[in-house]
């Protein structure tokens, strides 16, 4: 009879496990870094391997890191956003080409617009393994004391630019936050 009955139970338990972890947004992944100092890189520059880009240049005002890679459908999703954010929001943003070929990248840049301040070469992934990256995208929001403020997993879309980004980059930079669009005065 046991030999049935643990089965079953087994089986019932995965039932239960995969349902209730169907029901969680994938792009809300409690990242241990939130509140922590962001962890310093110096790569190379993706249009100079001779130079260096670090965020500690970025050290005393906000910035964003987005982590993308040409070969990530989900980061081709979120890119026209990106080249609007850049023009648009009063913090640089920094790419992080994660595992790709510099060619491809530097092409995919050229044809669909450099959204980033500058481009750091990622290619072994050991910076991405330091920020806690699980893949990409992933964009960071960091302070100008070099705290990790937020973290987004999967293509920013313009909701979750404005509702999860914009506050915090406007407390960061100490502005009011713009009234959300179709908010009452």
């Amino acid at each position: 009879m046991w030999k049935y009955v643990l089965p079953l139970a087994g089986f019932g338990l995965l039932v239960v496990a995969f349902y209730f972890g169907l029901q969680r947004n994938p792009s809300v992944i409690p990242s241990p870094l939130i509140g922590k100092p962001a962890p310093v890189f110096s790569l190379p520059n993706l249009h100079d391997p001779q130079a260096q880009v670090s965020n500690a240049n970025y050290r005393g005002r906000p910035y964003l890191l987005n982590v993308w890679g040409t070969w990530c459908v989900g980061c081709r999703q979120e890119h026209d956003l990106l080249n609007e954010i850049a023009q648009s929001s009063p913090v640089p943003m920094i790419g992080l080409n994660w595992k790709d070929d510099s060619e491809l990248a530097k092409a995919w840049l050229e044809q669909l617009g450099n959204p980033y301040a500058a481009t750091a070469v990622d290619q072994e992934g050991r910076v991405a393994i330091d920020w806690g990256v699980y893949g990409a995208p992933e964009t960071f929001l960091v302070s100008a004391d070099g705290q990790i403020l937020h973290k987004h997993v999967a293509p920013l879309t313009r909701e979750i630019w404005e509702r999860d980004f914009v506050p915090k980059i406007s407390a960061a930079i100490g502005i009011p936050a713009p009234a959300a669009a179709g908010a009452q005065p």
